[in-house]
Parts: C-alpha cells; structure tokens; sequence
C-alpha cells in the first residue's frame, strides 16, 4: 500500500491519531519480540511492496508512479542484479516468485504482470477487481491482499489467475484490515499490517490470528528519518532465516522471533 493514503490520513486526523488507532487495532492474539541477528543494506530509494527470498537471491517488487518494478537483489551486498521498471503509468504492489515466473500487482489500475523469472521479460496480464496490496504463494494458490477488501485474502489460481475464494482474517473475532505485504512460511501467512510495526500470523486453515510480531525499533530515530512504514518479509526455508525490511529503508534486517516474559 503507498504512502499517498497515509499522507491523506494524517492530514485529516494528525498524525498521534492515526498510530495510536492503527496500534490498537491489533491488540488480540499473544504479542512476540524479535532479536536481530543480522543487519543488511537496502536500497534506500526502493518503496518496498513485495519481498521473497528465492534461489540465495531477493526478489524485491517497487511502488511509486515512475519508480515502480521488479528487480533481482544480491542479499549481502543490496546490489540490484536485475531490475525490470514497470510502465510509469501504473503503481507497482506486491509481487510473488511461483515456480518459473514473477507476478506482481498494481495498486488502483486492477491489472497483474507475468514475467519470466529469468529474463525478467513479461509474459501476459490478468485483472482483479479492487486494489492489489500484497502477494504470495502456498505451492498451490497465490494470496492476495486487497485494500478495498477488508479483513479478508484472496486466492488465485497460478494457471488462470482468476479467483477461487476468500479467506477471512480475524484477531479473537475482530476481523484485522489493512493486511500488506505477505509471505507464506511453513503453513501460515505473516502480513505486514500497514501503518504499524507489527506483523500478523494468520493461520491458513481457519484464518484466526495466531500471534502477532511487534518489531518497533527496527530503526533508531536518524535512520528512520525519511522512510516509510515498515512493509517486506522474506523467508529462507533452506536456512530458516527471516528478513524484513521497509519502505524506503536504508537496512534489512535478519530476525529470530522471540517470546516475551
């Protein structure tokens, strides 16, 4: 989700407003911390809106009208190994690595992209109603966040990328909103809640929030300013590593969840 949204928001409701009310929404479900366990750099001027973690590479999607793209990164360095900008007319969202292809969504146009993993070619679009937010995959469905679609995911087939159903998310019978950024690790979906520092852990099979990450702090104050809300999760099922990061964040940060006393 861009920043356009946000800005409106707080220009509406100020800013202390708008945290506290985003903060309280997700105040259900047991609460975890994080310990970083490694810090890598991020290409500061990428507006963050899809991460995975594919292959010992990332695959980072971008947001922003005349900024947007998919782009192959080298995790130790930040180096852009590959980059494909997307039509400055469309403002790019989440995207997904599923078997031999990248599929990245847009924000307001309802259009996808298809490219070809490899050569970053594009191979065809497809068209979803709504808003495209956040995007990943189960080995066998795309999930899709929706910011006109409350409290739910979408499922997509991979071969038609058309919908077969609807997943509603709730935290203790609330139904959670502003679901971001995705990411399938072992079972469940960890989605970046935006406008908070807080992560959900959604249960795939009933869609109930199992818990929640709270990573405030991630950057100190002089390294926060400038940057956008907290949007990106990769996870390397190889070595059980989890990276997170942010809009227009200069770091990227290895994480261990840990359990508050």
């Amino acid at each position: 989700m861009t920043g356009i949204r946000l800005a409106a928001a707080l220009a509406i409701m100020g800013a202390g407003t708008v945290a506290f009310s985003a903060e309280q929404r997700v105040s259900g479900a047991p609460v975890a911390g994080y310990k970083i366990v490694k810090v890598y750099p991020h290409d500061r001027q990428a507006f963050t809106q899809g991460l995975q973690y594919v292959d010992g590479f990332l695959y980072e999607g971008t947001g922003q009208h005349g900024q947007s793209g998919i782009r192959r990164v080298k995790l130790e360095t930040g180096e852009v190994l590959q980059h494909q900008p997307l039509d400055s007319r469309y403002f790019g969202e989440g995207i997904t690595v599923f078997g031999d292809t990248i599929v990245q969504l847009t924000w307001q146009s309802e259009i996808g992209f298809v490219y070809d993993k490899k050569t970053f070619k594009q191979l065809k679009t497809f068209t979803y109603p709504g808003e495209g937010w956040g995007l990943t995959h189960d080995g066998k469905r795309l999930i899709m966040s929706d910011g006109d679609l409350r409290g739910q995911l979408r499922f997509l087939d991979p071969a038609t990328l058309k919908e077969t159903g609807r997943l509603v998310v709730r935290d203790g019978g609330r139904p959670v909103d502003d679901l971001n950024e995705l990411e399938y690790v072992r079972g469940e979906i960890l989605a970046n809640v935006w406008q908070t520092s807080r992560i959900a852990r959604i249960s795939l099979k009933t869609g109930e929030v199992t818990g929640w990450i709270d990573l405030t702090g991630l950057l100190d104050p002089r390294e926060a300013a400038g940057t956008d809300v907290l949007n990106g999760i990769a996870y390397d099922a190889v070595g059980d590593r989890l990276f997170v990061t942010g809009k227009l964040w200069p770091k990227l940060f290895e994480i261990k969840i840990v359990a508050r006393s």
